[in-house]
């Protein structure tokens, strides 16, 4: 038992490490059955799930203040991601140096509990601000595909990875969970949906929703994903959160589309880019970004949707 770990999102930790050894066995399953067949992927998957886990559950364990700059971190890691695969201009790296002094300030104002200019910041400030910024370097050649560029890193990198951490600062609604039981929850929930569109297209996929973006996304994984992590969400949702069950299969339902939209966005930007993965940092996985491009779009709905129920 963690002392300063609500007691719901210890179970919950509990869960999610029994799954991971779940996952673990059924791959040791496979190896003994077909020793020949080439599970390095799968191994490699399930080894960097490990790590992640491992290193969120730690950091969520030792502080808010150390979950909040961990998440700053992230967001520093995801826009740097983003600039080294889509093309800026040379004159732009004055602009992009402001681009990522906005992730201090933004984490800042999590950190500080100013609900306010944490939601105004970037789509405001940052957004007037570094046009600004670029048209003193003089190049106007490429400015507006620029500076578009760049405003999406910052809004998704940042922004939308920002609201995870502000969710450690909302008040605390159920005791049992606590800010760590609504990352733990979104985080979840969010990963289990990659999961389950995975498995049931798998298993069932036939008709593609959008071939030239994802080949692999079928209705019938999108359709069974959606169906299992609704149902899971609203069991799971009282224990974690200050949603009802009700609230919950809203906030499944709500996790499900969006993060599936987040997956085929990023997947459109790098089918534009004509590059496979994002980047080689989680083995098994790819960049950073294709790990949490379903998180940039889940983090900020389900935010907006829990604070206007429940705070």
């Amino acid at each position: 038992m963690f002392v300063n770990v609500p007691l719901h999102a210890q179970y919950a930790m509990y869960a999610v490490l029994v799954l991971l050894i779940i996952a673990s066995s059924v791959r040791f399953l496979l190896r003994m059955k077909s020793p020949d067949k080439d599970l390095t992927e799968l191994r490699q998957r399930i080894q960097s799930w490990w790590w992640m886990i491992g290193i969120l559950f730690s950091i969520l364990i030792v502080s808010k203040t150390v979950s909040i700059i961990f998440f700053a971190v992230l967001s520093f890691l995801a826009l740097k991601e983003f600039f080294s695969i889509v093309p800026t201009r040379q004159a732009d790296r004055r602009v992009l140096f402001w681009a990522y002094l906005a992730i201090p300030v933004q984490y800042y104002w999590v950190a500080s509990e100013w609900y306010g200019m944490f939601l105004v910041f970037i789509p405001v400030y940052v957004f007037l601000f570094l046009p600004m910024r670029a048209v003193f370097i003089g190049e106007t050649k490429g400015f507006i595909r620029s500076l578009g560029t760049i405003h999406w890193g910052v809004m998704l990198s940042v922004l939308c990875v920002s609201h995870i951490a502000y969710l450690l600062q909302l008040p605390v609604k159920n005791p049992q969970a606590g800010g760590m039981g609504l990352v733990i929850f979104l985080i979840f929930i969010t990963q289990f949906n990659d999961v389950c569109q995975y498995i049931w297209g798998k298993m069932l996929g036939k008709h593609k929703i959008i071939p030239k973006v994802s080949p692999n996304k079928t209705w019938e994984g999108f359709i069974g994903g959606v169906a299992t992590v609704t149902v899971i969400s609203g069991f799971v949702a009282p224990y974690l959160t200050p949603l009802t069950w009700m609230e919950g299969l809203m906030a499944g339902t709500l996790i499900a589309i969006s993060g599936f939209v987040g997956d085929v966005v990023i997947s459109s930007v790098k089918r534009d880019l004509a590059i496979k993965d994002s980047g080689t940092l989680i083995p098994g996985h790819g960049g950073l970004l294709d790990r949490i491009d379903s998180l940039i779009y889940t983090a900020p709905l389900f935010f907006h949707f829990l604070h206007y129920l429940h705070y």
